[in-house]
């Protein structure tokens, strides 16, 4: 199908206009409305999703949109409901690197006792330390998708086992993933466990006390995904005797966490405000990757990051 078979509108639902001028230029041609305030919008067979208010996203709203593109990597709490025989993707993988290096800082961090080893005054003994090192130790993934992959490449080349759990049983594009058969025996073998699964009714509370129960004494856990995956009170019942050594979050339940939450003070608990997708240029990739797909779509051929409505991602 040829550019002149499709149209080439694509509307925004942020309202004041918010990004147009980038989305622009990242598409070079093609006009570009806001859906909430143009009435252009109408023609526009594209919306790219920044606000999940339902208004915007109907078919009354935008009756000629035949494909939406969300600009977030993860779609839970959008009105899922209201996509129908639209097709709908995601930014899946745009900000992958990112959170990847986040994690393995993380597990760095971890095994090197930082920022414990910093010192800020002279200590007992010089030359005498209890570190430990990734080379060696199993990383488990729950969930191996854009970002599981990339946290892979990096713990493979620290010279670390890593093994991954995943809703499909097949086999992984990348050498050096093992898959294994349950959650529970990942959760046995792994040193760390990283969550990069994403946010749906089947993997809330994945991470329960049912799977603390098994995981390997002393593993370090690592949340980059949604807090909801985890059981926060199970957590830290883990934490305290024992079976978890520490747990990294930069997800959790809810955010923001109200002020008080036993998170914030816990000794084994490093948290951080979901920053792990930051970069430099972060707003590049995630256009740079719908700016792809527009020329996709304008010659008809398959778009990357589709969401199964149904699964939920």
């Amino acid at each position: 199908m040829t550019d002149g078979e499709r149209r080439a509108t694509v509307a925004v639902n942020l309202p004041g206009g918010g990004l147009v001028p980038q989305v622009q230029e990242a598409l070079g041609d093609g006009e570009v409305v806001v859906a909430i305030d143009d009435e252009r919008s109408r023609d526009a067979d594209i919306l790219l999703v920044l606000s999940r208010d339902r208004a915007t996203l109907e078919p009354e709203a935008v009756p000629n949109v035949r494909w939406l593109h969300a600009f977030s990597t993860g779609v839970d709490g959008f009105p899922l409901d209201v996509i129908g025989d639209r097709t709908f993707t995601c930014s899946r993988g745009a900000n992958a690197v990112a959170i990847a290096e986040f994690v393995l800082a993380s597990m760095l961090a971890f095994v090197k006792r930082f920022p414990d080893t910093w010192l800020t005054e002279p200590p007992e003994h010089w030359n005498i330390a209890s570190l430990d090192v990734l080379a060696g130790n199993t990383v488990g993934l729950v969930g191996v998708g854009a970002i599981g992959t990339e946290v892979a490449r990096r713990a493979l080349a620290f010279d670390m086992q890593v093994v991954a759990y995943r809703r499909r049983n097949v086999a992984h594009d990348l050498a050096g993933i093992e898959l294994t058969a349950s959650l529970h025996e990942l959760l046995a073998q792994s040193d760390h466990v990283v969550i990069a699964a994403p946010a749906t009714p089947d993997t809330y509370h994945i991470i329960d006390a049912e799977a603390l129960a098994v995981i390997k004494p002393g593993a370090h856990l690592v949340n980059i995904a949604r807090g909801s995956l985890v059981d926060q009170d199970a957590l830290i019942a883990a934490l305290d005797d024992g079976r978890v050594a520490c747990a990294s979050l930069d997800t959790v339940d809810p955010e923001p966490l109200p002020a008080g939450h036993p998170l914030y003070a816990h000794p084994k608990v490093r948290l951080s405000a979901h920053v792990s997708w930051s970069a430099p240029d972060t707003l590049g990739p995630t256009l740079a990757l719908f700016a792809a797909n527009v020329r996709r779509y304008r010659a008809g051929e398959p778009l990357h990051g589709l969401v199964d409505v149904e699964a939920g991602y």
